[in-house]
């Protein structure tokens, strides 16, 4: 669990404080930290010339401990320190590097490392370092960060300062939100964890594992795999991209509730067109999408209070994220529930709801509390909350996602796992990681149509 553990400013700090309390000490920490990277740095440099931007403070230190460890192994190195280091670890670690240091540079080096400053920073990046950053990212050099790039909050993920374009990010004994939350992780290019040997009990946070999809038991018929219901409403595209993506991620049963008529369906999609407080209390449905294409007039009300009280397992997308309020939610049965809101519905579901948190990461831990529901807060970072606490940090997906439709076909997605197995966390996150393996294979230019079409080698792909 360990090397998946995403941790706080704060997590981190108390971690590396025990760790000195049982005896490893500052010095030794730093020196695992130099040397881990510097196996990364020698390997990425492969015998080109290197410099190190120190700072003042520990991470400057671990940048004096990475120079002094490639000048042993024979490399062509140099450090840039603006100002000396300021604690005496640091200072240590300036004092056992034999190399050149100059106060500034050109940067005209092969390989850059970035070490000007932490997984702590919380003040702008000014002065001579804020000119070192903009130099840096003028430059044509390999660049590497260690633990985040100089001039990112570690916490939010938010610019503090130039921020240069990485080509790799060195995460030191554990990953920072940081890396999973944008602008920052937009900056980083290839992310590796370096270990230092710290113990990290099980986290509440996590970067989500690559699921394995296994294929139906032996014995499966299509009601043992799960019946998902499709709510459709005033618009009939959206819940129909969910319903064809939904049928390709492993529901064995996909039904449209539908008063329309949808001449383009595909033939295998069943619409249920009895009247709808019927078709829902069929005792087979396992879960329940609604929110696609649903409108917000007073019959799309009505079906949201329905689906609510219905006692099944529900995914709410789209309008059905509009519509949902604390007076709606009271009346819910106790069953699992996830909410998938983009930005803007996030925003407009912590505004029914009374949260003013800061940032996405606290909104939708907010909004999992409250609602007690999941919350995945989707976008070109996404985030899983849930109910008791955890979150859940993915890695990017394609840029091509943003375009219209895409969230309907990942509704579709969590939903069908959600019949498939009924573990909200679970399918959640199978569900985002479908999606992502389904725009790879699509390429580039896709629309959501097509994505819709893919889901099937995305689950071969993660099988």
């Amino acid at each position: 669990m360990g090397d998946n553990a995403v941790l706080s400013v704060e997590r981190m700090r108390a971690i590396e404080q025990a760790a000195m309390r049982d005896g490893v000490d500052e010095w030794e920490l730093m020196q695992r930290a130099g040397r881990g990277v510097a196996d990364w740095v020698a390997r990425m440099a492969a015998g080109r010339s290197v410099a190190v931007l120190c700072g003042p403070g520990n991470n400057g230190g671990d940048g004096y401990v990475i120079a002094e460890e490639l000048r042993l192994r024979g490399h062509d190195v140099t450090v840039v320190a603006p100002v000396e280091p300021k604690g005496a670890t640091a200072r240590k670690a300036r004092t056992n590097f034999a190399g050149s240091t100059a106060e500034s540079g050109d940067l005209d080096r092969s390989v850059i490392v970035d070490c000007l400053f932490g997984y702590g920073l919380d003040r702008p990046v000014e002065g001579v370092f804020a000119a070192l950053l903009e130099a840096l990212c003028c430059s044509d050099a390999y660049k590497i960060a260690i633990d985040v790039p100089s001039a990112v909050a570690s916490d939010s993920g938010e610019a503090m300062g130039p921020v240069p374009q990485y080509d790799l990010t060195l995460a030191l004994g554990a990953w920072k939100r940081a890396h999973f939350l944008m602008p920052a992780m937009a900056k980083m290019g290839a992310k590796r964890l370096v270990p230092i040997g710290l113990e990290i009990a099980t986290a509440l946070s996590s970067a989500s594992e690559r699921p394995n999809l296994a294929a139906p038991l032996p014995d499966s018929h299509k009601y043992r795999r799960g019946l998902l219901a499709v709510v459709a409403g005033a618009m009939p595209g959206a819940p129909l991209l969910a319903a064809k993506a939904a049928m390709r991620a492993g529901a064995g049963y996909t039904k449209l509730l539908s008063e329309h008529s949808h001449p383009d369906a595909p033939a295998e999609l069943v619409i249920e067109g009895d009247a709808f407080d019927q078709a829902l209390a069929d005792d087979r449905i396992d879960t329940v999408l609604i929110g696609p294409g649903l409108g917000r007039e007073e019959a799309a009300s009505r079906k949201l209070t329905a689906v609510l009280n219905a006692g099944k397992p529900s995914v709410l997308d789209a309008d059905a994220l509009y519509l949902l309020t604390p007076y709606r939610l009271e009346q819910r049965a106790n069953t699992t529930l996830i909410l998938t809101p983009h930005e803007g519905e996030l925003s407009s579901l912590c505004s029914s709801f009374d949260i003013s948190a800061s940032n996405k990461l606290d909104r939708a831990s907010t909004l999992a509390e409250v609602t007690n529901a999941f919350v995945l807060a989707k976008g070109p970072d996404t985030v899983l909350a849930s109910p008791d606490g955890r979150t859940v940090f993915f890695p990017r997906g394609s840029s091509w996602l943003s375009t219209a439709g895409t969230g309907d076909v990942l509704a579709g997605l969590i939903a069908s796992r959600l019949a498939h197995h009924g573990d909200g966390m679970r399918a959640a996150q199978e569900g985002v990681w479908l999606h992502h393996e389904a725009a790879r294979i699509a390429g580039p230019g896709f629309t959501a149509g097509d994505l819709a079409e893919t889901v099937h080698l995305a689950l071969a792909a993660l099988s």
